[in-house]
């Protein structure tokens, strides 16, 4: 890893000259980060390929298409989202004067990506962090080998250090990473080490944003549409292999409609994978040993409905759906970041509703229903941070929804012109008329402008 002190005191250097708070520079560099998604599709094909077994299509759809589309937002309403404003000024306690909101950069920012979305999770707040005038350190996922190398390698070609560098980092060395004061972190991952972040960053004082994860129900109520649902299940939660961290997590579907689910459910998986999902190239790999044992030691849970296999060598475990499953087994006591969906079942919906809110706030939530209080009653009255009513993970699809966590799935938001608010400090500026000078708040207080004040106080 390079010298990290010698990273932030230069990128310090650089953004105390001014340079990027020029609104003109920013769009410059977006436009180039456009240019690597433009003109390296190939090679981020190959390295997510290498990664994650994705397929190119996979790559597009989730990966690439999901940045050009925030870039094309970003760019095209920067210089409003940047425009100082005015806002209104208490009369008469602050008048003759006005009041200003302007947006400026923290100063140097860490961004901290994640393997099962290495290139999204990684350019989805660094756009964010540049539009907003920040310098970045980027540090990609060493888990995701490939595409790190590919990250380092696009953004060393394209922008100076001292303006955006990127650090590869082990576990042990992010230690010495996080030991750094930063303007600002953004940190994508586990919640244990969220917590480590967090830690790191109170020594300093340095505000973060952290975009965790959890046990993301989705709710099958008895008026939702199933063959519907069945697809839209299965692709939510088996892409990527599962490795997704507003997957649905887990189903709960009401009982009178349970053995028609699981009907549609595996209907869906052969439609989709074939009989034998090994043999697709639409399916992914877990991403290396150590998460493929984790998930290993979850299917004792519980008993199989459909698939079950695993391929050491490969990686490779089949898409599985599992019933008879209970809160005190030990796939619900984690999230399964994988290709394994357990089903519960509830009679009443204040059931489901008690359930889930005896468990951490889940990042996403899910719900199909064609009934408009269940809707009501279940986002009322669940805490989660983002979802989806019939449909799900489309809502990171979405520039204009604000996207983030809540409790132990997160703090912080982004996304769109969330994200240029994320990495900008607003300054409050009051400015007085000096043409008339209002003299009654100063001492001494007299009972004639005591008697002036409480009339004010019922103004």
């Amino acid at each position: 890893m390079k010298n990290i002190k010698k990273i932030i005191e230069n990128q310090r250097k650089f953004f105390a000259t001014g340079t990027t708070f020029s609104l003109d520079f920013r769009l410059q560099q977006l436009k180039k980060l456009r240019e690597i998604l433009e003109n390296h599709e190939a090679e981020i094909v190959a390295a997510l390929q290498k990664d994650l077994h994705k397929h190119p299509s996979e790559t597009l759809l989730h990966e690439v298409m999901i940045l050009m589309n925030e870039l094309r937002y970003t760019i095209k309403n920067l210089k409003k989202w940047a425009h100082t404003s005015r806002t209104r000024t208490p009369f008469p306690l602050m008048w003759p004067g006005k009041s200003t909101i302007s947006y400026e950069p923290h100063g140097c920012a860490l961004i901290i990506g994640a393997w099962n979305f290495p290139l999204l999770l990684t350019l989805l707040p660094l756009i964010g962090a540049m539009s907003a005038g920040n310098c970045c350190i980027v540090k990609p996922s060493e888990i995701a080998i490939h595409t790190q190398s590919l990250i380092q390698k696009l953004i060393s070609a394209y922008f100076p250090p001292e303006y955006i560098a990127v650090i590869t980092a082990d576990a042990n060395e992010m230690e010495n990473v996080l030991s750094e004061k930063y303007d600002y972190i953004f940190f994508t991952g586990s919640a244990r080490i969220g917590k480590k972040i967090l830690a790191g960053a109170a020594q300093h004082l340095t505000p973060v944003t952290l975009e965790l994860g959890g046990k993301s129900p989705c709710i099958i109520d008895e008026s939702a549409n199933i063959p519907f649902a069945a697809q839209r299940i299965i692709w939510g939660k088996f892409l990527n292999a599962g490795q997704t961290c507003i997957a649905p997590d887990y189903l709960y579907v009401h009982e009178s409609r349970k053995t028609e689910l699981i009907e549609q459910l595996i209907k869906t998986l052969i439609k989709f994978y074939g009989q034998d999902a090994k043999q697709s190239d639409c399916y992914g790999r877990i991403i290396n040993q150590t998460h493929l044992q984790r998930l290993k030691l979850l299917l004792q849970s519980g008993e199989i409905l459909f698939g079950g296999a695993v391929c050491d060598e490969t990686r490779y475990i089949a898409p599985t759906l599992i019933d008879d499953i209970s809160w005190q087994d030990a796939i619900m006591q984690e999230e399964i970041f994988g290709p394994l969906l357990p089903i519960l079942t509830f009679n009443h919906v204040d059931q489901v509703i008690k359930e889930v809110n005896q468990h951490p706030q889940p990042l996403a939530l899910y719900l199909f229903t064609q009934n408009k209080q269940h809707e009501k009653k279940i986002i009322k009255q669940i805490a989660f941070g983002t979802g989806c009513i019939n449909d799900c993970i489309m809502q990171i699809a979405n520039h204009y929804l604000p996207f983030g966590g809540v409790g132990q799935s997160g703090m912080g938001k982004y996304h769109g012109k969330t994200s240029f608010e994320t990495f900008s400090q607003r300054k409050s500026i009051y400015k007085k008329n000096t043409l008339v000078h209002i003299k009654w708040p100063y001492p001494p207080h007299t009972k004639n402008k005591l008697w002036w004040l409480r009339k004010l106080l019922r103004f």
